[in-house]
């Protein structure tokens, strides 16, 4: 759901790329052509259809030979153009189980998904039980069949990983894995259903252990598609981010944690620690 200001900018986009075509005597196909985009594409973006990428911008804004002092004020309107906030409220008021059928269509379209966990894991690597403890607190009131669906809905979006084209890199921190959310007999299923994804060939795990010196705060969840789109999770809702700087900058985070985390035999090794300790320990 978009906020007013983004809704507006991206009307406001539309319409000054669709008066700059007209002003330089252009058609929508000689455009195309210039910029080496497609005519449907150049249509959908002057109709508000798409949301272009400030490269996208920068390639118009070329063929069109735009006065510099414009081009600065219309590449800060695209780049508010790509943000898009989405509040949790909203969130509950559609139904959580959409979100997650969300979450599977994103991964479906992307040949590259990198997931920075530092709090939960991911919920396409979640068993049901945990999806299940996760997915309950905080919706007091609501009717059971919500939650329901809505881990349905997060089993469902598991099927991408079955689909070995995609590959998808997991960097969680050890205080994501050792944080109960669950009964042990839960956490246990869950830490060794994370083991067993691991040997996935078209999957990533690794785990940033707390003892690993870093030079960055592990501050929230962001799921990377591709490089073209960022998803940051807080506490209030959603953050989605196309700018290809913001794209870039948490590429820079994500291989920063991974290169400090511990992957392979040695996640395992830390992950199985982990389920022992659940094992042992009093509920």
């Amino acid at each position: 759901m978009l906020g007013p200001d983004t809704d507006q900018h991206r009307k406001d986009l539309a319409e000054t790329l669709r008066q700059l075509r007209r002003a330089a005597g252009l058609s929508g196909e000689r455009l195309a052509a210039r910029t080496a985009m497609s005519q449907p594409k150049i249509s959908r973006i002057e109709s508000g259809k798409t949301v272009p990428t400030v490269s996208d911008v920068e390639r118009i804004m070329q063929a069109l030979d735009v006065p510099a002092e414009v081009r600065a004020e219309l590449l800060a309107l695209t780049r508010s153009a790509n943000v898009e906030y989405t509040s949790l409220r909203s969130s509950a008021r559609m139904g959580i189980w959409r979100s997650q059928a969300e979450i599977k269509a994103l991964a479906e379209a992307s040949s590259v998904v990198r997931q920075f966990l530092p709090a939960i894991p991911s919920g396409i690597i979640q068993t049901p039980d945990y999806a299940r403890a996760v997915l309950t607190p905080g919706v007091e009131g609501r009717p059971a069949r919500d939650i329901d669906r809505a881990v349905q809905a997060r089993l469902e979006s598991q099927e991408a990983l079955n689909d070995e084209s995609r590959t998808f890199h997991f960097v969680l921190t050890e205080q994501a894995v050792r944080l109960k959310r669950a009964e042990n007999e839960i956490m246990v299923g869950q830490l060794r259903h994370m083991i067993e994804v691991m040997n996935r060939p078209n999957v990533d795990l690794s785990v940033l252990p707390s003892s690993a010196l870093v030079n960055a705060s592990p501050l929230n969840v962001f799921v990377v598609y591709d490089d073209r789109l960022v998803l940051t999770e807080i506490f209030a809702g959603e953050v989605a981010l196309r700018d290809y700087r913001d794209v870039s900058y948490h590429l820079n985070i994500f291989d920063h944690f991974r290169d400090r985390a511990v992957s392979g035999n040695e996640a395992g090794e830390l992950l199985e620690s982990i389920a022992d300790e659940f094992m042992r320990g009093p509920d």
